[in-house]
Parts: structure tokens; C-alpha cells; sequence
């Protein structure tokens, strides 16, 4: 049996915040998230709504950060496995598409209902 490193919050917490930045650096779709979560984010705390809703509208913007991550993950986890093209690596490659894609019409869905509800038009 191998021995296994010891895992603790403090190394965990180093090798997420090294995930992060690796996938921050070589990631422009992941850019490109973060860009619209921070926008977002100011917009959604600007509007003239209940802190509720602002922080609904918030929380959405998450969901597609973590699919990206998980789609990023995906596509290391292909790559490192072959180099030449095979079917399955490209299903695999885009289902993690399809989920950063659901991600999105996800977080767009509840922003609209969100808003919907804040601005009284769904009642």
C-alpha cells in the first residue's frame, strides 16, 4: 500500500486556491465568467429590491462559475488521457459544454424569475 499524504484543511484550502488560479490563467471562458459575475453581481446589488432578491440574484451567478470549473476539470482529465481524437473524449469534452450551456440558461432562468417577483410582474 502506498503511503498517501496527509490531507488537511490547510493544504486542501492550498491545492483549491491552486486549481483556481491555474484555471483563472488558462481559462478565458472562465475569464470571461468571472467578468460577468462581478458585473453582475454589482447590478444585482444596485437594483432597487429587497436585499432577498439581490442576494437570489447573486447566488445564481455561482452556478455557472462552478460548471465551468467542473467543465475545465473535464477537459484536463481528457487531455491527459489521449492526445488523438476518439468519440468518447469528444462526448465526454461536450457534455461539459451542455452543462456550462444549462448552467447559464439555469442562472438566466432564475434572474428573470427573480426579477419577475422583485418588480411585481409575476404576481
Amino acid at each position: 500500500m502506498l503511503n498517501k499524504p496527509k490531507y488537511t484543511l490547510f493544504k486542501n484550502t492550498q491545492y483549491a486556491l491552486a486549481g483556481l488560479a491555474e484555471v483563472t490563467k488558462h481559462e478565458s471562458s472562465f475569464k470571461l465568467q468571472v467578468l460577468l459575475f462581478v458585473v453582475l453581481s454589482v447590478v444585482a446589488w444596485s437594483l432597487p429590491i429587497a436585499f432577498v432578491y439581490s442576494a437570489v440574484l447573486n447566488i445564481a451567478l455561482f452556478i455557472p462559475l462552478l460548471a465551468e470549473l467542473t467543465n475545465s476539470a473535464v477537459e484536463r482529465v481528457v487531455d491527459l488521457v489521449t492526445s488523438e481524437y476518439h468519440e468518447l473524449a469528444k462526448r465526454a469534452k461536450d457534455a461539459g459544454a451542455a452543462l456550462v450551456f444549462v448552467s447559464l440558461v439555469t442562472a438566466g432562468s432564475i434572474w428573470i424569475a427573480t426579477l419577475c417577483l422583485a418588480f411585481g410582474i409575476a404576481e
